[in-house]
């Protein structure tokens, strides 16, 4: 099974080795046949501390670090 690759938003680099990163996704409502937006927060392992607010980044699935922890950062995207 490949590894789901997602692409989001910085909003936290407090925790030590960690970022959180939003990552929104549209999609058509079935009945209603209305657009909506969907966002949720993913806690990610980022190993050098590099990235911070703002950043747009994408991550991949990985091993899990901890218990919330199961995506790993991949690149910084522009």
């Amino acid at each position: 099974m490949p590894k789901k690759i997602l692409t989001g938003i910085v909003v936290s680099d407090k925790p030590n080795k960690t970022i959180t990163v939003m990552v929104e996704r549209k999609f058509s409502h079935p009945l209603l046949k209305k657009v909506i937006k969907v966002r949720k927060k993913y806690n990610a392992h980022d190993e050098n501390n590099k990235y911070k607010n703002g950043d747009k980044v994408s991550i991949i699935e990985s091993k899990p670090f901890s218990k919330n922890k199961k995506f790993q950062v991949m690149e910084n995207t522009k």
